[in-house]
């Protein structure tokens, strides 16, 4: 478990994880986490989480509305299940996950995801993953409807269902590439239901140790969103886009038993709309996320470490960015 306290706009964390702590029976295993959080923004959180290049980083839209909406303590559990049985191809994982937040004070935003995947290695370099993320009716926030053209104030929501695919390919043993394919829904409540939208997601992923003890991560991400709302111009809110992620991590090991760990994210989300009085005719949005984290291997399986966080996101029609830091202290631990 993990602990937040805020410090003016910086978050400080103190924690313990909770992480593979498992059992087996037959050829199932289990694994249970927890963590907790304090956010200074419980209108950005989610995105934030989602924000890594194995998750969701292309998020619904995010009005301006919908951010700066006070901080609050989250729970984030996670359960999962696995097996693996060789077969004539190789070897078979499959894997249940189901996760969620939940808010101390906001309920509201309480939701859940479940995923679903499943690897088949054919040999120990080249591997296929399939995946199926579900994520019901995650609250955004209180926002201005279209649909009755008298701008009411009602929650917006969204469901998305998402299929990926990703080819792994070991091309040394100390290089390996990955291409990600993705295909999604995302179903909005009625009153923003022009916001509804089909994507595709491709890009390459690329892990490098180029050093014994320092290792390299590279990723890039091109995503093309259509939405309801570019057939029906009576609502002036297509949030159709095309969509550039990229990703760049570092891990060095400084010790034998000490860690840093750096990443950075950036997003770009080229808003495609044509529609007379829609904000986001030719605008766009820029995303910036840092993260540095320093870990040190205690024993086998309790691991302390120091983290820092800080993300920045604006579109260009906004006078101010959605600006967020987090420091974190804490420690994991393996059972």
């Amino acid at each position: 478990m993990a602990v937040k306290l805020q410090l003016g706009n910086a978050t400080l964390l103190f924690g313990l994880v909770a992480g593979g702590i498992s059992s087996a029976w037959a050829d199932w295993s289990a694994i249970t986490q927890v963590t907790g959080f304090y956010t200074d923004d419980v209108g950005i959180f989610s995105a934030t989480r989602r924000l890594t290049r194995d998750g969701d980083p292309t998020q619904p839209a995010l009005d301006s509305k919908l951010t700066g909406q006070g901080g609050d303590f989250v729970f984030d559990p996670v359960a999962e299940v696995s097996n693996s049985f060789g077969n004539r191809l190789g070897m078979t994982t499959l894997d249940l996950q189901g996760s969620g937040f939940i808010y101390a004070d906001h309920s509201r935003y309480n939701h859940g995801a479940l995923r679903v995947q499943a690897k088949q290695a054919f040999t120990p370099e080249t591997a296929l993953l399939l995946r199926y993320y579900y994520s019901p009716d995650l609250f955004l926030g209180e926002n201005e409807e279209r649909q009755t053209g008298r701008f009411l104030i009602v929650g917006e929501e969204v469901t998305s269902h998402i299929w990926s695919a990703r080819l792994t390919q070991a091309l040394t043993p100390g290089l390996e590439v990955k291409l990600l394919g993705r295909f999604g829904l995302r179903l909005y409540n009625q009153a923003y239901s022009e916001r509804n939208m089909d994507f595709w997601t491709i890009g390459p992923h690329l892990e490098w140790k180029i050093l014994p003890k320092v290792k390299f991560g590279l990723s890039y991400h091109y995503e093309r969103g259509l939405a309801d709302g570019r057939n029906q111009p009576q609502y002036e809110d297509d949030v159709s886009y095309a969509n550039h992620y990229g990703s760049v991590d570092l891990d060095v090991e400084l010790t034998e038993r000490l860690t840093l760990m750096l990443a950075f994210h950036y997003e770009r989300n080229n808003w495609t709309s044509h529609l007379q009085g829609d904000e986001r005719n030719g605008a766009y949005e820029n995303v910036y996320q840092g993260e540095a984290i320093l870990a040190y291997q205690a024993t086998d399986s309790i691991k302390p470490y120091f983290g820092v966080q800080h993300s920045r996101r604006r579109e260009n029609f906004e006078a101010d960015a959605a600006v967020n830091t987090n420091v974190g202290l804490g420690v994991s631990a393996e059972f």
